[in-house]
């Protein structure tokens, strides 16, 4: 019986004293982990292109912006993170001051912002006697304090803009590549990592800043099941020996592959198979945790994509998800096609949703494309149907995004339509 310490015998002193039976170095499964180089698969000539962009930083002199595409998991990250630390690192050995700087655009997506962030990250206050405060100050004087913790503090910094597609504008490219020209820095050069999973980004910068970045670009291609294989197998200590059965890794790097090459998704993969076997007391991990890892991690990442979105978008994308499991011989789907199943879901009482114009519906669903819930294309007519239409896709499997939109508590008595 428990009596408020959480275990039956009413002390929680032996069960934090108790070894993890699955897991020996969890942390080898985390994405974010940046490595030693010898655990960094498949990406050596994407280590030697990004070093070279930024060479000229270990010795005091600007380095060239550089711009990173490739689909999630695909090691931008990684490399960028690894490549600068490793240049800040060997900077020291020059009597160079490198500083270097991440941001991750997901979560901090205005430009005010973002400069509040990187000051924070640069600054000592003790050493430049300046504060940053979280609020309170315009965008002009964060940029002017900002300025001046870098010409104190380092001769080079490299700032690393990640998935910067989710930026609200893109002043702050502008911002920061044209500092040194524009006289807002005295001594320190300042280059810029770009990450985007969209190749098309420049496409949406305007001339101005085309012109003042003077980038190298570089394509991450996808990681192929092998190489998927030996990343998880350099981070096979994160398990106790003898755990893994021997199919577990091949089958988690196949999922994986057919996810277009996704590490991360291999990664989390591998680590749910281990969780799931932990929850069930399982004294290995099998072929059959990773086949419901698999489900599980397909729903936790799209639950993270939809995670506070307004009930009128999960409409629509539920919608969108209901003709996909209906013509399963189809991916596209008109915009009226949508809006005639999301008449019907929002006619339902029991939700009692409004039911917007499809117009409107139509700007919910461009929403999702932004934030990669869905993808679009466009088609021209002819004839008398010369207009654009917009054709919308599911990026995850319909069974999925069913489930995660029925956790909301308004969709979860649904019928099927």
């Amino acid at each position: 019986m428990e009596n408020g310490t959480g275990t039956e015998d009413g002390s929680l002193e032996d069960f934090w004293a108790t070894e993890d039976p699955i897991f020996s170095r969890k942390e080898l499964l985390d994405i974010d982990l940046v490595p030693n180089e010898d655990r960094i698969i498949g990406r050596d000539s994407e280590i030697k292109n990004v070093a070279s962009s930024i060479h000229p930083a270990v010795k005091g002199q600007s380095p060239r912006n550089t711009l990173i595409y490739g689909k999630t998991g695909t090691g931008k990250s990684l490399v960028a993170k690894h490549v600068t630390r490793s240049a800040q690192q060997y900077s020291v050995e020059n009597g160079t001051e490198l500083g270097r700087a991440y941001v991750d655009c997901t979560q901090t997506k205005t430009e005010t912002r973002v400069v509040i962030n990187l000051a924070q990250t640069l600054n000592d206050p003790e050493e430049t006697g300046i504060s940053i405060p979280v609020t309170g100050l315009s965008t002009d004087v964060y940029y002017e304090r900002f300025w001046s913790i870098l010409d104190q503090r380092y001769d080079v910094a490299i700032i690393i803009l990640d998935e910067i597609d989710k930026l609200q504008d893109s002043e702050i490219l502008m911002q920061l590549s044209r500092a040194g020209e524009a006289g807002k820095l005295d001594s320190c050069n300042v280059g810029i990592i770009a990450i985007s999973n969209k190749i098309s980004f420049k496409e949406s910068l305007d001339e101005r800043i085309l012109s003042s970045l003077q980038d190298r670009e570089f394509v991450f291609p996808p990681y192929d099941a092998n190489q998927l294989r030996e990343i998880m197998s350099n981070r096979e200590d994160a398990f106790r020996d003898g755990v893994l059965l021997d199919d577990v890794i091949p089958l988690s790097a196949a999922f994986a592959a057919q996810e277009h090459g996704d590490a991360r998704k291999a990664l989390d993969i591998l680590r749910n198979a281990g969780e799931l076997a932990k929850d069930g007391d399982a004294e290995e991990v099998t072929e059959e945790h990773v086949r419901n890892a698999r489900e599980r991690a397909d729903i936790d990442r799209f639950s993270q994509l939809l995670e506070g979105q307004p009930t009128q978008i999960k409409a629509s994308v539920y919608a969108l998800s209901i003709l996909a499991e209906q013509h399963s011989d189809r991916e596209e789907f008109a915009t009226r096609e949508i809006y005639e199943m999301y008449q019907t879901i929002t006619s339902d009482s029991a939700l009692g949703i409004e039911t917007l114009s499809q117009r409107r519906m139509s700007d919910k669903l461009d929403e999702q494309v932004f934030l990669d819930i869905l993808g679009r294309t466009e088609r021209v007519g002819r004839g008398y149907s010369s207009g654009v239409t917009n054709y919308y896709y599911l990026l995850e499997d319909p069974s999925v995004v069913q489930a995660v939109i029925r956790n909301d508590t308004r969709f979860s008595e649904l019928n099927r339509t």
